[in-house]
C-alpha cells in the first residue's frame, strides 16, 4: 500500500475534523530532511469532533496497527470510545495514521491549536503545529529517533526566527 498523507488529510477535511498535524510530517513540512511514513495528529476531543473523526476513520478503513499482522486488527469506535484513548496507531487504506490525544510535551489540543498555523500543503488545508511545539514534543518523548531529529529542528527554528 502506498503512503498517501494527502488522502488521509483530505478525508479528515471532508469530515470537518478539527485537528493539528504534529510529529514527523509537521517536521518535514518545516524542512526537516527526516523521512516519515505516517500522519500524526492531535484532534480536538469535543464529542461532536470525535463523532466526525470516527466517521473519517470508517472512510479510511482504519484498523489497529500491530507488528506482525499485515493490515492490522479491526476495531469498533465512536465518539464515546475514542474519548478516553491516549494514542491510536492505525493502518488505513492510505497508509499509517497515528491519533494522539495527549502528546508528550504539549498538554492539550487547545495548546497545540493556539500555537498552530493554517497551512495549505499536499492539496489540503489544515492546522500545522508550530515548529517550537514539535520540538517540545519530540524532546519530551525522548525516543532515539526524536533525539536525532531535535538538533535539526532547532536549527530550522533558529533560521525561521532569523527571517
Amino acid at each position: 500500500m502506498a503512503f498517501r498523507p494527502d488522502e488521509i488529510l483530505k478525508v479528515l477535511e471532508h469530515h470537518r475534523v478539527r485537528y493539528v498535524v504534529i510529529g514527523g510530517l509537521a517536521a518535514a513540512l518545516y524542512g526537516s530532511g527526516t523521512v516519515t511514513f505516517d500522519v500524526d495528529i492531535v484532534p480536538d476531543s469535543a464529542p461532536d469532533n470525535l463523532t466526525r473523526l470516527s466517521s473519517a476513520l470508517d472512510e479510511l478503513e482504519a484498523r489497529i496497527r500491530v507488528d506482525g499482522i499485515e493490515g492490522g486488527l479491526p476495531f469498533d469506535h465512536d465518539a464515546r470510545s475514542l474519548g478516553p484513548m491516549e494514542v491510536i496507531n492505525l493502518v488505513t487504506n492510505h497508509g499509517d495514521f497515528d491519533v494522539t490525544f495527549h502528546p508528550s510535551g504539549v498538554s492539550s489540543f487547545s495548546e497545540w491549536d493556539d500555537h498552530a498555523g493554517d497551512t495549505e500543503a499536499l492539496g489540503v488545508h489544515f492546522r500545522l503545529a508550530s515548529l517550537a511545539d514539535v520540538i517540545r514534543s519530540k524532546e519530551a518523548a525522548g525516543r532515539p529517533k526524536d533525539q536525532i531529529a531535535v538538533p535539526i529542528l532547532r536549527e530550522l527554528l533558529k533560521r525561521q526566527q532569523e527571517r
